[in-house]
């Protein structure tokens, strides 16, 4: 009938000494919290996927007020720092120092040619970033078509179709990378935790010998690894709670789905890098082995293959379906949407499923995989 008090004695001894072990530790200080503090503001102030101050060199060879008021709206435009050239020749010079990243061209007869109905410029870009140049092409149409609507109201004669565009930006109206930076940054910073951490507390146990003495205990290979497993989901919730802080408060990213929903998918999939972290540690007996195989396991594939930096859509096919496999692309996709759409089902429950269940495979394939034997 109390067989259960013994078990939990051992379980609370055993999980307050896992516990001071890491208070006692300072690199697991560093990892897990340090570490993820610099990480927030690594990424949230030192990243930025947003295309601003772009260095444009001004070539105006039509010098008219046309041409003129043109450049006007260019200076206006925040994406945009004008430099005014005396030729192309000069203008190419600076684009081969890298010292401007396009050329605005005005062609002569740019002012005749308007008022005829058939005007051209130019915008030569830097191709070296294609991401860059790309963005670069869309943000100059802003400034042109800004300076050909107010020539429309001021009377001047253009030629105009029939359709009028209206564009509006749906999940991220301020148009910023912070917004789907800040769940994946989530997602890194528990994937640290919860594995990297976790990955070299076995292994630690075998290099220094203490898991031997452990083994002549009632203790039974449950009670050890709720043990191990108890102190650093705390941990990781703390890193999770200043990254939530940090988006907050110093990011200012909206979160647009149930905070309660947020904290499930984010415990759950807490709960998948543990089990991986704690499967690497049981299998191997090394922690700079173990240490290294979380690195490969874990936190590449996190960074790279999770839709966390990367459109997975524009990924080859094969690489692609290497992502199903991954925890990591259902946790970015999870809080991406929590932060950005709100509460959708049809996204938010089948990828919480998946964590789930890869959540509780882990556990049992580690269960199963830990044993009283010394080998």
């Amino acid at each position: 009938m109390n067989d259960w008090r013994p078990k939990w004695r051992r379980i609370w001894a055993l999980t307050r000494k896992e516990t001071r072990q890491i208070l006692r530790d300072p690199s697991s200080i560093a990892t897990g919290i340090v570490f993820p503090v610099m990480m927030i503001l690594l990424f949230g102030f030192g990243l930025s996927l947003d295309v601003t101050k772009v260095s444009v060199a001004v070539v105006d060879e039509d010098v008219s007020a046309d041409s003129a008021a043109l450049i006007g709206d260019f200076r206006l435009s925040p994406y945009f720092v004008l430099t005014a050239t005396r030729s192309m020749a000069v203008a190419t010079a600076l684009m081969l120092d890298r010292k401007v990243d396009g050329i605005l061209q005005i062609p002569p007869d740019f002012s005749r040619r308007f008022h005829a109905g058939a005007a051209d410029i130019q915008i030569l870009v830097d191709g070296t970033d294609s991401n860059q140049a790309r963005i670069m092409q869309a943000y100059a149409a802003g400034p042109v078509a800004i300076w050909s609507a107010a020539q429309a109201q001021s009377g001047t004669t253009i030629a105009v179709g029939p359709v009028a565009l209206e564009s509006r930006l749906w999940f991220n109206e301020a148009n910023d990378s912070h917004y789907f930076l800040v769940p994946g940054l989530i997602v890194l910073v528990m994937t640290i935790i919860g594995a990297f951490l976790t990955a070299m507390v076995v292994a630690r146990e075998w290099e220094r010998g203490t898991l031997e003495a452990l083994f002549v205990t009632p203790m039974q290979p449950g009670e050890f690894l709720i043990s191990k497993f108890i102190p650093y989901f705390g941990l990781g919730m703390i890193g999770f709670l200043l990254c939530l802080l940090a988006g907050q408060f110093l990011f200012h990213v909206p979160l647009q789905g149930s905070l309660a929903l947020l904290c499930v998918a984010s415990m759950v999939y807490l709960l998948v890098a543990l089990g991986i972290g704690l499967l690497v540690s049981t299998l191997v007996k090394s922690q700079f082995l173990a240490s290294q195989l979380a690195m490969l396991l874990t936190f590449l594939p996190a960074m790279m293959l999770s839709g966390f930096m990367f459109d997975l859509r524009s990924m080859p096919a094969v690489v692609r379906g290497i992502t199903y496999v991954l925890p990591a692309r259902y946790a970015v996709s999870l809080l991406q949407t929590l932060y950005l759409a709100g509460n959708v089902g049809s996204v938010i429950v089948p990828n919480l499923a998946v964590l789930a269940a890869m959540g509780a495979a882990l556990m049992l394939m580690t269960r199963l995989k830990t044993v009283k034997r010394i080998t």
